[in-house]
């Protein structure tokens, strides 16, 4: 239930620019998606497909790494509102997806996947409060903060 899969792409691959690794889990900014440039991905490195599959120890520290991810990007970027979804219908592997939205962006208030609403002028990226590279360091630290004991 736990091992790794070839065929699974997020077994096999990183799943998108590498930001923070913890024993467990990896944290990934989405690149593929440039409408939503403060798009991040936490992924369980065991192959299990859905949240109970891990042990109660492993869910408490999957959701602390999702909040600190939260936290990260709500006192970074201020935004509208945060998506966290663990969809898994394309890629049975769980993964996380933590989303800054913005009233602003192309598809606000439908969901990412939903229709595009609006186009934003200069490109998404450029309308956030510092750059992706800033926000990347914002989320390592606060993951490494999480991490720590006392924390």
């Amino acid at each position: 239930m736990n091992e790794l899969r070839p065929a699974c792409p997020l077994c096999a691959e990183t799943g998108g620019l590498l930001v923070a690794r913890g024993e467990r889990w990896r944290v990934v900014r989405v690149e593929d998606a440039p409408s939503f440039p403060a798009f991040y991905r936490l992924i369980w490195n065991g192959h299990v497909a859905e949240f109970s599959d891990l042990d109660a120890a492993q869910r408490l520290e999957c959701m602390e790494a999702v909040t600190a991810i939260e936290r990260a990007l709500r006192e970074a970027l201020a935004p509208s509102k945060i998506n966290l979804a663990t969809l898994g219908n394309v890629v049975p592997h769980l993964h996380w997806h933590v989303i800054a939205r913005f009233d602003w962006d192309s598809h606000f208030p439908n969901p990412i996947w939903g229709e595009t609403r609006r186009q934003v002028e200069g490109g998404a990226a450029a309308r956030l409060a510092l750059p992706v590279e800033a926000l990347d360091e914002r989320v390592r630290a606060a993951l490494a903060a999480a991490q720590s004991p006392g924390a």
